[in-house]
């Protein structure tokens, strides 16, 4: 069973979303970093504007390869650099060290559209 954290907001795609000021941290889930297996290498993207639902970014499994999405329209103010040495972060700590972009919202109302936990554990068939 997958670990699902009560304060987050998650999207329909296995993206995490954290509140932190007027940034936006993102994440993949532990499901989805489970579904995937291994992962060896994280394509980030510029900083700059994003359109929600837009994608951001790749992982790369031993056995996949899956995009990452933007649930906020926005802009990307920071990347976590550390998975470019060590993509198995995301494997490790999915809602920690393994975070994978910071957003400035241009719309923080969008946050509250997006799944709760216990709507996301539906998802996730947890």
């Amino acid at each position: 069973m997958s670990k699902i954290v009560e304060e987050l907001r998650y999207t329909e795609s296995h993206e995490w979303v954290k509140k932190d000021g007027d940034r936006f941290v993102i994440g993949i889930t532990d499901y989805a970093q489970q579904e995937m297996g291994e992962i060896v290498m994280v394509e980030l993207p510029a900083t700059g504007k994003v359109a929600r639902g837009q994608a951001l970014g790749v992982m790369e499994a031993v056995k996949t390869a899956e995009d990452f999405y933007s649930p906020l329209d926005g802009e990307v103010v920071e990347v976590n650099t550390a998975l470019d040495d060590n993509p198995a972060l995301v494997n490790e700590d999915p809602y920690g060290a393994g975070w994978l972009v910071a957003i400035r919202a241009d719309d923080p109302s969008q946050y509250d559209e997006l799944l709760t936990a216990d709507q996301y554990r539906g998802i996730a068939g947890e």
